[in-house]
């Protein structure tokens, strides 16, 4: 509201009704109020973030820190009633990231962290992030299976007598791997002393080493999906002409999709090639080694997601997919083996004697 004189404490200033007369304030799409409770001998500002794309919550928070520095005082404590978007989270995350000039390419959990931490979402009580977040909320347990495993018991359960995972899992979670080495060395390379003018380099390109990461992570699990709806599709009735009329093609569209999958997992890799080139090229010296290791894992993954494409198309009803499917298949394992062989011939060369 206007006031008369002293801004905070000052008469307030009234309309020709009567009314008091309003300011409009720094933040749109916020409905805020502010009051002081005896109680705790605290004053508390709640609000509601009506679109937090026009108002992010981070942005709230600096422009209540600002004025509650004008005052002569501090922020205490935050605390979210009811749940809040996983975008809106990681945006706060990036803020503050940004503020200490460090690398924005970590990881949603580290992103997270950040956000609850400088926020103080935790100072007033726990703040969990899978209780508090609408995606994690919503999230099925099983659709994370394998990625959610240990790495000691993701092993184990490949070692076992189960079919899946099979390698189409595993060419995805070593492309996972290979591109999170070369993320590291990314952000090893944002945040070395002395390279402080290199950080807006560096850090998009950790950046989009964490977006591929998390695609291929996905397909983990996906493949083993995929491979499940095969299995579903076979266990069909089929006592009946229009029975197995439909069995067959549910075989053949899990197959396909069999087949997609893998070939997803090849493109998806093949996305971190720039990023290990670079980080050979240019990233820190002393992890040459982890951006050679990553190339290696990369290698891996498209050779093994070729193998998976080329055995699931083999039987294919629909031979027109078939070879539309093989031609890209070929295309980006031929391709992306020049670029590796090159990366990882550049990383022995270096580090010959």
């Amino acid at each position: 509201v206007k006031r008369e004189g002293n801004p905070h404490n000052g008469k307030i200033v009234k309309d020709s009704n009567g009314d008091s007369v309003r300011i409009p304030g720094a933040c749109k799409a916020v409905q805020a109020v502010g009051w002081f409770i005896d109680e705790y001998n605290v004053a508390q500002v709640s609000a509601n973030l009506t679109n937090f794309s026009i108002t992010p919550i981070h942005t709230f928070f600096d422009e209540v820190q600002k004025s509650c520095l004008k005052r002569g005082v501090r922020i205490t404590g935050s605390e979210l009633v009811g749940l809040i978007p996983l975008n809106a989270m990681l945006d706060a995350g990036r803020h503050f990231l940004k503020k200490q000039e460090r690398s924005l390419g970590v990881s949603d959990a580290e992103l997270i962290h950040i956000a609850v931490k400088s926020l103080g979402l935790d100072e007033l009580a726990p703040f969990d992030p899978q209780k508090k977040i609408i995606e994690y909320q919503l999230k099925s347990v099983e659709s994370e299976h394998l990625i959610s495993m240990s790495v000691k018991e993701l092993a184990n359960e490949t070692a076992s007598e189960s079919m899946a995972p099979g390698g189409g899992s595993i060419s995805a979670y070593v492309g996972a791997l290979g591109v999170s080495l070369g993320t590291m060395v990314a952000n090893l390379s944002a945040n070395k002393p002395g390279w402080e003018n290199k950080l807006d380099y560096f850090s998009p390109l950790a950046e989009t080493g964490q977006a591929i990461k998390n695609e291929l992570l996905f397909l983990v699990d996906e493949d083993t999906r995929s491979f499940n709806a095969i299995i579903d599709a076979i266990r069909m009735p089929k006592d009946s002409e229009e029975e197995k009329k439909l069995r067959k093609n549910a075989i053949e569209k899990a197959s396909q999709y069999a087949a997609e999958v893998p070939l997803k997992v090849m493109e998806t890799s093949s996305k971190a090639i720039h990023l290990l080139n670079e980080m050979t090229n240019s990233g820190n010296p002393a992890s040459i080694t982890d951006a050679g290791v990553g190339a290696l894992c990369v290698k891996t993954a498209i050779g093994g997601a070729f193998m998976n494409v080329m055995i699931n198309i083999k039987d294919l009803n629909d031979k027109e997919f078939s070879k539309q499917v093989a031609v890209k298949a070929k295309d980006i394992y031929s391709e992306s083996s020049l670029h590796l062989d090159k990366i990882i011939s550049q990383v022995n060369k270096t580090i010959d004697f």
